[in-house]
This record gives structure tokens, C-alpha cells and sequence, in this order.
């Protein structure tokens, strides 16, 4: 655990002075995301370490190369957890880099993203100014959207220092539900469990079955169990974390792998090969080969977006093009945080 806040500025100020570009780099475990950067690495690993937890307030503050084990065991010894769920591609997977890839898992639709869990953050803008947005307490909401742009920015408006977080406690009982249903089904059976009061955390289909998670207190997981189709899966909390992590079967092999985020009763794009469906039909894989027209034509079809988020021809757009008017205010944005754009040039989009 260290505190390189102050190495760090000065990086970033010789590089300013000396221009040159600089990649952000954490733990390492998204460097597959976004487009390749040509650059000198800057390195957050060491800046780690949990700066304050309260439990009673439900709310951690770590600084941005703190591993998610890390955090996630401090929070066991609570039975609090991180209720984003947020994936970890290797054991190496950091707080700061799963907020700017703005990574989180299967509970996302019911228990919120990274990015509604924010309540602050500090960065280090492109000028070496460590500033704080936000605040450490969850009715302090001064700065909170410039804290959420963070979310999905990839590093290319500053590097993150510190984060604070609203945490939850750990549900009093789960079980998985998994029956066999065509994907057509599935996608209906998932909207119409979600518009259900009850205790659902999770609507996956894979592989011809549908699996449907269950969390809260135990009369309500065992009522909600007893009245919906299903057998209870073994082993449960193996497969969500397969499924959160990708290091499933699906996720396996070098075929490209595409993410649509759609509206979840949309019928599924019509693309032959292998599809997985998570997040009750919003968040959709697909693997195969493809170009990004054709599939961004299938997202807007279906009232969404697509991505090439590992594999494939990176040296083009990986992410869904942006309107006009939505490009000019992400420059913007860029110009004030990283005047001279110094950070992950090109990362996220050919022109930022």
C-alpha cells in the first residue's frame, strides 16, 4: 500500500513539458479493451490501499491501484460487498481501471453499475492539478456527474487517484434457478420475471438454458423459488463469477467478441453463431467474425449500441459511433481535462 500521488504528478507534468503521450495502465487485466495506445506506460499499480471504510455508513474509500480482492476481502469480514459485481479478468484487476472501463457484472440491471456507486473521486487532469469531485458521503453530491464521466472514459480525460464508494450488505440467501428454453423464450421469460416484485438478481440464458438468480432474505428467495419453473443449480455462485469474470466456455478462443447494449425485449439481432444473453436481454455476446457497420445497423435495430470489446481488427473504431453533437462535447470535455491530450490517445475513439 502506498500513496504515489506525488510521483505521478510529475510524470505527467515531464511528459506534458517534453510532449509526449502517455498509457495508463493498473493491474493490466483490460489492456484487450478499447483501441491499442502507442505511448510511454504510466504506471497507478503502486498507488493502492483502502484510504477509509465505514460500515455503518456503507461506504469505502480506496485509492485507484487497490485491487478488487483486496477491497472485496475488507468488505467480507463486514458481509458488505461491491453490489456492481465488477468482472476481473485476472487476479491483477484494480478498482481505478473497472471505473473507467466502467465494468460491472451480472447484477448490474438490479443492484446498479460502478457507475451509480460513485460518490467521489480525486484525478490528476492533464495540467498535474489533483482535484477532488464529489465527496466520501452519500448526501454530498457536489461534482457527482463529473466523478461518473469517469465511467467508460478509458483513462483519456485524467488519471484516477481515489475513489469512493457506496457498498451494500450481502444478501441473506441466493439460489439459481436453470430450466431449458430457446433464446426467443428466454428473452421473453427474463422480462416478464423482471417486471415481477420479487427478489431476481440475475437473467441469463446460455447454451439453451435460462438461469434466473434469486437474493434477499430467505422467505422471499424460497417463496419466489417454489412459485417459478426451474431446478436449482449446484454450484451456483461458480457459474455467476465464470459468467462476471468471462472465463467461461463461451468466452474461450480468439473469435472476435462483440457487446450489444439494447433494449432488453428487443428480439435478438439476426446473426448466426454463438450468442450469450445476460442482464435480462440488455447486454448481449456474440462471437464471430463481422464488421462494425453492419453490426452497429443490428444494434440500432434493436434500440441500442454495439462494441468489438476483445479481438478482432483493432486498428479502426472498436466502439459504435458517436452523433455529432455528442462527439463535439466529448472533445470538449477532453480539451479541459487533457489540454494537450496526453492521455490514451486514441484509446477510445480514432479522433479523441
Amino acid at each position: 500500500m502506498a500513496d504515489i500521488a506525488k510521483r505521478l504528478e510529475e510524470q505527467i507534468l515531464s511528459a506534458r513539458d517534453e510532449k509526449r503521450s502517455l498509457k495508463i495502465v493498473g493491474g493490466g487485466s483490460k489492456q484487450f479493451m478499447g483501441r491499442p495506445v502507442e505511448a510511454d506506460e504510466l504506471s497507478v499499480a503502486e498507488h493502492s490501499g483502502i484510504v477509509e471504510y465505514q460500515p455503518v455508513e456503507l461506504v469505502m474509500t480506496a485509492r485507484a491501484g487497490t485491487p478488487l480482492a483486496e477491497l472485496e476481502a475488507a468488505l467480507a469480514e463486514n458481509n458488505q460487498m461491491l453490489s456492481f459485481e465488477p468482472p476481473r479478468f485476472t487476479d491483477k484487476a484494480t478498482i481505478g481501471g473497472t471505473l473507467a472501463c466502467n465494468q460491472s457484472g451480472p447484477g448490474r440491471p438490479w443492484t446498479g453499475s460502478v457507475r451509480d456507486q460513485v460518490l467521489g473521486i480525486r484525478l490528476i487532469n492533464g495540467q498535474g492539478e489533483h482535484l477532488r469531485f464529489g465527496g466520501q458521503v452519500m448526501k454530498n453530491v457536489a461534482g457527482y456527474d463529473v466523478s461518473r464521466l469517469q465511467a467508460g472514459a478509458m483513462g483519456t480525460l485524467g488519471v484516477i487517484t481515489e475513489i469512493s464508494l457506496k457498498v451494500l450488505p450481502r444478501p441473506a440467501a441466493t439460489t439459481t434457478l436453470v430450466r431449458e428454453l430457446p433464446l426467443d423464450e428466454a428473452i421473453h421469460m427474463m422480462n416478464n420475471r423482471a417486471a415481477e416484485p420479487k427478489p431476481l438478481t440475475g437473467a441469463c440464458w446460455l447454451d439453451g438454458k435460462l438461469y434466473l438468480r434469486l437474493a434477499g432474505a430467505r422467505s422471499a428467495v424460497d417463496a419466489t423459488a417454489s412459485q417459478w419453473q426451474g431446478e436449482p443449480l449446484e454450484d451456483a455462485d461458480r457459474f455467476w463469477a465464470q459468467l462476471r469474470d468471462h472465463s467461461s466456455d463461451f468466452f474461450a478462443g480468439d473469435r472476435p467478441l462483440w457487446r450489444f447494449s439494447v433494449n432488453p425485449t428487443a428480439p435478438n439481432p439476426d446473426l448466426d453463431g454463438d450468442w450469450l444473453v445476460d442482464w435480462g436481454g440488455a447486454q448481449r455476446w456474440y462471437r464471430g467474425e463481422a464488421q462494425l457497420s453492419d453490426m452497429e445497423t443490428l444494434a440500432a435495430h434493436a434500440g441500442g449500441q454495439v462494441s468489438l470489446f476483445r479481438g478482432g481488427d483493432r486498428s479502426g473504431e472498436v466502439m459504435h459511433h458517436q452523433p455529432a453533437a455528442l462527439k463535439t462535447i466529448q472533445q470538449r470535455l477532453k480539451r479541459s481535462f487533457d489540454p494537450e491530450g496526453i492521455f490514451n490517445p486514441g484509446r477510445l475513439y480514432t479522433w479523441m
